[in-house]
């Protein structure tokens, strides 16, 4: 009867969480990077409209920077990233990040991971965050991400000790966008070919245009103009697992 109660408020658990990059430096090209707030904004209303609590977490934890790329003009922010920004609670969550070694994975019934530059830098070298999605996973939630957020899967393992992306359809900012945007021989290493190396099943599609994959309970999208077919991809997961 305990089991059944526990996987029945497992069904029900309506919280996501969403773990941002703490890097704020390029590389050493004097540059300031951070997250991507598209990707942070969009699937966050997006599953806060949809009933879900959400919780921000990020790497260091405290105020997390976003990406100065992903602030333009007032009058060219895409909607989602106006209305965060006008939004004093969610904008207090970044501003408040959560350390990610103080995270209970079981909390959880979606964990997302916005991408942007910094994550190159603490993703895939963080332990905790590590920690986080395997637990996370094996708990039955969904894992997504996007762009250079999936770097966050890369240390992942299964409940067998295996690579979480092995042999699963995953996407993410491809070599090509990279080499595109002049930042190839400035990340520490190509996401792409990192995923590859697991042994996931890489696919995507051209430059900078929207893609997402669902493999199971991963989601997965390739840039920023994936950002609304991740979000549906997300509830659409959710609903079935």
């Amino acid at each position: 009867m305990r089991r059944e109660n526990e996987k029945t408020q497992k069904k029900e658990l309506k919280k996501a969480l969403f773990i941002i990059t703490s890097h704020t430096e390029l590389g050493d090209t004097g540059k300031k990077t951070g997250f991507y707030y598209e990707e942070l904004a969009t699937p966050y209303w997006t599953l806060l409209d949809a009933g879900y609590a959400i919780d921000i977490s990020s790497i260091q934890g405290g105020a997390a920077t976003a990406d100065p790329g992903s602030l333009k003009a007032d009058d060219e922010l895409p909607a989602s990233v106006r209305r965060f920004l006008d939004d004093k609670a969610s904008v207090a969550k970044v501003k408040n990040s959560i350390v990610i070694s103080s995270i209970n994975p079981d909390d959880y019934k979606i964990v997302f991971l916005p991408g942007g530059h910094g994550t190159m830098w603490d993703f895939a070298q963080s332990e905790d965050l590590a920690s986080v999605i395997s637990k996370a996973y094996e708990n039955g939630a969904i894992i997504g991400s996007i762009c250079h957020g999936t770097a966050g899967l890369l240390k992942a393992r299964d409940a067998k000790g295996l690579p979480l992306l092995k042999d699963k359809r995953i996407n993410s900012f491809t070599a090509s966008e990279e080499i595109a945007v002049n930042c190839d021989r400035i990340v520490p290493y190509v996401l792409e070919n990192e995923i590859r190396k697991l042994g996931a099943i890489y696919q995507c599609t051209e430059n900078f245009k929207p893609y997402v994959l669902t493999h199971g309970r991963i989601v997965t999208g390739q840039n920023p103009a994936s950002c609304a077919l991740v979000s549906a991809a997300l509830i659409e997961a959710a609903k079935t697992h």
